[in-house]
């Protein structure tokens, strides 16, 4: 199993003890993501000390006030890192509005401009902007591999089905009252799949109150499964081969 997104830097406890319980769980790879520069050099370290651990890399929306070019030429030299598989997460969030929309929207067209260039995929954080962040992702190549993280906007889904997006689930996708996620996620193609934590945040309804952790997206995948119909076991090699497919990892 995969966890497809994962704060490792923004945990309470050290990368290296997480990546112990969340092997002992069954879950072998990580990609760790990098909010902001400074976080995505955490985020470097941490792939450099631990096995199965990749880093996706980006200037998260809610620093779009503070960012300028300087900060991009550097996110573009980080993610030439060889462990360094997407760039993002990236995207609009009108929900929070801790910077100004045209500062997030050209923020979030520069670093999607860096997927093709630099041939990865790229993870998107929306909340609130399903309008604009279909427009800006309408404009890349179709074949940039484009992951919706923590999915939680039906309207968002018809358009990842029509373009071949990848969705990806976390914790919240477990809640008791998540009937309309669920619904979600039993109409995505099996191939373009994928389950996350987004831990620290999200910890999945069987340990809702503690601090989430990659060892806990086995709980995503049993409510995924349960939503499709399908042995946990079987979506957890399907997904972890999208994982694969949209990262890249071998």
């Amino acid at each position: 199993m995969i966890d497809t997104h994962a704060h490792l830097d923004a945990c309470a406890d050290p990368p290296g003890e997480l990546m112990a319980r969340a092997r002992a769980a069954g879950v072998r790879r990580v990609i760790a993501v990098g909010s902001g520069l400074e976080s995505c050099r955490k985020v470097l370290a941490v792939c450099e000390r631990e096995e199965g651990v990749y880093a996706a890399l980006g200037i998260h929306p809610h620093q779009a006030g503070e960012a300028g070019e300087r900060d991009l030429e550097e996110l573009r030299g980080l993610l030439g890192h060889p462990k360094a598989v997407a760039v993002g997460e990236t995207g609009l969030d009108h929900y929070r509005d801790y910077a100004p929309h045209d500062l997030q929207e050209a923020l979030f067209r520069a670093q999607a401009a860096l997927a093709p260039e630099l041939g990865k995929a790229l993870v998107v954080h929306s909340r609130a902007a399903d309008e604009g962040t279909v427009a800006v992702l309408s404009e890349l190549p179709e074949s940039v591999p484009v992951v919706l993280h923590c999915f939680s906007s039906a309207a968002l889904l018809e358009p990842a089905l029509e373009r071949g997006w990848y969705v990806s689930f976390a914790g919240n996708v477990t809640y008791p009252k998540a009937f309309e996620l669920r619904w979600a996620a039993a109409r995505v193609p099996a191939a373009r799949l994928l389950a996350e934590t987004d831990c620290p945040y999200l910890s999945p309804q069987p340990v809702r109150g503690d601090r989430n952790e990659p060892a806990f997206v086995v709980h995503t995948l049993a409510a995924l499964a349960e939503a499709r119909g399908v042995d946990p076991g079987e979506l957890g090699r399907a997904i972890e081969a999208n994982a694969a497919e949209a990262f890249g990892l071998s």
